[in-house]
C-alpha cells in the first residue's frame, strides 16, 4: 500500500492538481491542513480535496482563522494575504469537517504540535511518531528513538514558491519517500493580477522561484 501525506496546499489549485496527477496511483491520501488561503484558489483546493474518496483531510491553522474569520498574526504580508482571500471564501461548512488528528500504523498525523513551527533543527522530545506540516519545509529528524518527518507544502515552500514537496509512505515495510516536483507558477501568478492581489503579496511570490 502506498499512502500520500501532503499539507499546505494553500489556495495553489495548480500545484495541487500537479502533485495529484503525479501520484494518481496513490492507494490513500493524508492531507495535513492549510488547504485555504495565500493562493488564489481557496474555494477551488477546498472542492478538489473533497471529490477524493479516499483521503482524510485535517484542519490546520488556516482552516480556523477562515472558520473564525479573522488572522491572529501580525506579519503584514500575511494580512494582506488573509484579507484578499477570506473575503472570497464560501467553503466555510466543508472546511468545519476537518478532523484534528488521525493515528494511522505507529504514527500521529496532525498539522503540527503545539501550534509550534518545527524546523530541523528544532529541539523536540518525541514521545510517538509523527508525520506534520505547518512550517513549509521538508525533512526528517529524530528524538528519543521516534521519528518526525516534515511533509513540507504543495503550494506555498518556504524556500522555492515552485517547488512542490509530499510524502509517499509504504507502511508494509515503513519506507518513507521525500518527494519534490517543480511546477511553473506562472498561472499562479497571472491569476493573482486577475484578482487584483496586493503587489506586496505578488512581489513574496516572484521572489521565491528555484531557477
Amino acid at each position: 500500500m502506498k499512502i500520500t501525506i501532503f499539507s499546505d496546499v494553500h489556495g495553489n489549485l495548480i500545484a495541487l492538481e500537479k502533485f495529484l496527477e503525479k501520484e494518481k496511483d496513490s492507494d490513500f491520501y493524508v492531507f495535513l491542513g492549510d488547504a485555504v488561503n495565500y493562493g488564489p484558489w481557496s474555494n477551488e483546493c477546498v472542492m478538489l480535496l473533497e471529490s477524493l474518496s479516499n483521503c482524510i483531510c485535517l484542519k490546520g491553522n488556516h482552516e480556523n482563522y477562515f472558520i473564525n474569520g479573522e488572522y491572529d498574526g501580525i506579519n503584514p504580508i500575511a494580512n494582506s494575504f488573509f484579507d484578499q482571500c477570506y473575503s472570497n471564501f464560501t467553503k466555510r461548512d466543508t472546511i468545519l469537517k476537518y478532523s484534528n488528528s488521525a493515528f494511522l500504523y505507529d504514527y500521529n498525523l496532525v498539522h503540527t504540535i503545539n501550534d509550534r513551527s518545527i524546523y530541523k533543527d528544532t529541539r523536540l522530545n518525541l514521545t510517538q511518531n509523527y508525520f506534520i506540516g505547518h512550517s513549509h519545509h521538508q525533512f526528517l529528524t529524530e528524538s528519543n528513538g521516534y521519528k518526525l518527518y516534515n511533509t513540507g507544502s504543495v503550494g506555498q515552500n518556504r524556500k522555492f514558491i515552485n517547488l512542490i514537496n509530499y510524502i509517499n509512505w509504504f507502511p508494509k515495510n515503513n519506507k518513507v519517500e521525500l518527494k519534490s516536483i517543480k511546477y511553473d507558477i506562472g498561472p499562479l501568478i497571472e491569476e493573482m493580477h486577475a484578482q487584483k492581489y496586493p503587489n506586496v503579496c505578488i512581489d513574496y511570490y516572484l521572489g521565491k522561484q528555484l531557477a
